[in-house]
């Protein structure tokens, strides 16, 4: 790298960086953001905001109502996402996930991990009006990635504070810590009633050939739908399913030996 190089690159790093917290506003599923919604989101100067809004319009990475000058996510991101969705296999598991979910009467998720979030992948609550990000600590399916996290992927304290959702939210990584410990001796996790009231949700791994979780698999109802004398029953039919997506989304090299 050239002196020339080395000086500039920490401003082109700050700029590419903003432009990706810009992305990164539209995670919750919320309205469209106009560029003062997107300064104050991400504490910039209007003008900053405005300049960066612009340039990823121009990349086709947002897109601008002509009635209200608000922003979305543009044609760019759904390529990305429609090529990562293929690339990674996830298209094969939408039946398997449909299965499960017509067997056992519940919706049925798959999860990868992103930072401090699950982020659903396939399953039934991938829908335009719901947002795909779950807190890690208050779900079973973050609970799962956590237990089973991935080298660099960091355990509870890696987590910023943990805010409580319901009177059942763990909310103190002490308590988190023992409760993923429960979580591997299980080899599931529970989520009941601390995202929200009267949802009860079970949670297995994806495991790898390192014993990681690459992905996590749930089945959620209600609690008179998966009740404590079924538990058993809708973890056998899970974990059927998340062998059948370990062979469908991990190459043969990263598999658990059939036996395992």
């Amino acid at each position: 790298m050239t002196e020339a190089a080395a000086v500039r690159a920490p401003g082109g790093a700050q700029a590419v960086q903003r432009a990706l917290d810009v992305l990164h506003c539209f995670h919750d599923n919320g309205p469209d953001l106009s560029a003062s919604d997107l300064a104050r989101r991400l504490t910039l100067s209007a003008s900053t905001a405005h300049r960066l809004a612009r340039t990823l319009l121009g990349a086709g990475f947002l897109e601008q109502d002509a009635r209200t000058s608000r922003y979305r996510l543009g044609p760019a991101v759904t390529e990305l996402g429609r090529l990562s969705y293929h690339q990674r296999g996830l298209h094969l598991a939408a039946p398997e996930l449909a299965d499960l979910a017509e067997r056992t009467g519940a919706t049925a998720d798959l999860a990868l991990r992103s930072g401090p979030h699950a982020v659903i992948v396939a399953g039934g609550s991938v829908t335009p009006k719901v947002g795909l990000r779950r807190p890690l600590h208050s779900t079973a399916l973050g609970k799962v990635l956590l237990a089973w996290a991935g080298p660099g992927e960091g355990g509870p304290s890696s987590l910023p504070p943990l805010p409580a959702f319901t009177d059942r939210t763990i909310v103190e990584p002490a308590a988190l810590e023992t409760e993923l410990a429960r979580v591997r001796s299980d080899a599931y996790a529970v989520n009941d009633g601390e995202s929200a009231h009267g949802v009860r949700t079970l949670a297995v791994p994806v495991l790898n050939g390192s014993g990681h979780a690459r992905f996590a698999l749930a089945v959620r109802a209600t609690p008179s739908v998966i009740t404590e004398a079924r538990t058993d029953w809708f973890l056998a039919q899970a974990r059927s399913c998340a062998r059948a997506l370990e062979v469908l989304l991990l190459s043969p090299a990263e598999r658990r030996p059939p036996s395992a």
